[in-house]
């Protein structure tokens, strides 16, 4: 059978723009479909410091949008399209989207991954009106104003940095006694003036009237609720897989849902790979993410080329 594409990657963060053009690159018909932006976790990034190759700062936008650029220049296509089911048939797969049913020889899922968020009372109600998931997205509406930054991992300490250049002052909770940050970003941030770092603490209640105004903390060690005015809220603590789509394909997941693959990046389903954010990893960078990229559409080529008897 005649396919639409010989590749399609859904998702178009870091690892799916890699695996782009390392697919076109090999001469294989390439497909990305994403259904927002190019890019993916890598756009709430102000400044991209760790990149290989990058001696200064780039923003993650600006960053996206040359691997956006470099993967065209090979011949991927790249278009925005919401898929919504990813089932295998005889030899190939068939993607239904909102755009239409594709077919394909082989599929990447990139599909990365989504923000986490505390469930507590006010979050959902002040969405929007002070209570966000993206610095760079809402911090600059705060400017001058106190925020309060929750968290303590890599996103929530490079976050609360760039917030610190925004705000009048950034105060910064963990629930735990330290971060789990890299030591050199965790340092950097406890070592900045205009972020005020207090740990064993944790957001129980955000409050207001049409915006935010004030949230209710507790005290873990010493048992004590208070409460502190601030402007906005900042909720940076972790992430769900969007793994949603191959979930009933008898895909290996693990506890919290990312997708098990084997170094090849195989699922166990024949031309079917995951990478990225949605691949269940032990270090989650954007560089481990184009690594995967390359490697998931490298494999992918020499499976399709067995698929057609072309293998040597």
């Amino acid at each position: 059978m005649k396919t639409d594409q010989d590749l399609i990657i859904v998702g178009g963060g870091g690892a799916g723009l890699s695996a782009a053009q390392y697919g076109a690159r090999g001469n294989l018909r390439t497909l990305l479909l994403e259904e927002l932006s190019s890019g993916g976790q890598a756009l709430l990034i102000n400044e991209l410091e760790n990149y290989p190759g990058f001696p200064d700062p780039v923003s993650g936008f600006d960053f996206s949008q040359k691997m956006e650029d470099q993967a065209r220049r090979f011949g991927a296509q790249i278009e925005n399209a919401t898929v919504s089911c990813i089932r295998r048939e005889d030899d190939h797969f068939v993607l239904e989207t909102d755009k239409g049913k594709l077919t394909t020889l082989a599929v990447i899922l990139a599909t990365g991954a989504k923000h986490r968020e505390l469930g507590i009372p006010g979050e959902a109600e002040f969405g929007g009106k002070g209570v966000s998931y993206c610095a760079t997205c809402d911090g600059p509406f705060f400017k001058g104003k106190r925020m309060l930054v929750v968290g303590g991992g890599d996103a929530a300490c490079d976050e609360a940095m760039y917030l610190a250049n925004l705000a009048q002052s950034v105060l910064m909770i963990h629930r735990r006694d330290k971060f789990r940050a890299q030591k050199s970003l965790a340092a950097r941030t406890l070592a900045n003036p205009k972020i005020q770092v207090r740990f064993n603490t944790e957001l129980r209640r955000i409050a207001g009237d049409k915006v935010v105004r004030t949230v209710h903390l507790f005290d873990n060690q010493a048992n004590r609720e208070y409460t502190e005015e601030v402007s906005a809220v900042f909720i940076f603590i972790g992430s769900d897989p969007k793994s949603g789509l191959v979930k009933d394909m008898g895909v290996r997941l693990d506890d919290v849902g990312y997708v098990e693959t084997n170094h090849k990046m195989e699922t166990g389903i024949p031309g079917l790979y995951a990478v990225g954010d949605v691949r269940a990893s032990p270090f989650r960078q954007l560089v481990v993410a184009a690594g995967e990229g390359a490697v998931a559409a490298h494999v992918a080529g020499q499976y399709i080329d067995e698929v057609r008897g072309e293998a040597y």
